[in-house]
């Protein structure tokens, strides 16, 4: 008789961070870019706040 496996993982440490998409507007042609990155859930807004130099 075959096992069950069950995964049980119950970190939470996926659940700290979010995906942020961010649309920037490329100098060379105008067009817009998407810029992805994963952040920790406290840094969200100081993320979105700074500049794209």
């Amino acid at each position: 008789m075959a096992k069950k496996v069950v995964a049980s993982f119950k970190a939470s440490s996926g659940k700290d961070f979010t995906k942020v998409i961010r649309m920037v507007k490329s100098q060379k042609s105008g067009a817009y870019v998407f810029k992805e990155n994963i952040v920790a859930n406290d840094m969200v807004k100081d993320f979105l706040a700074q500049k794209e130099n």
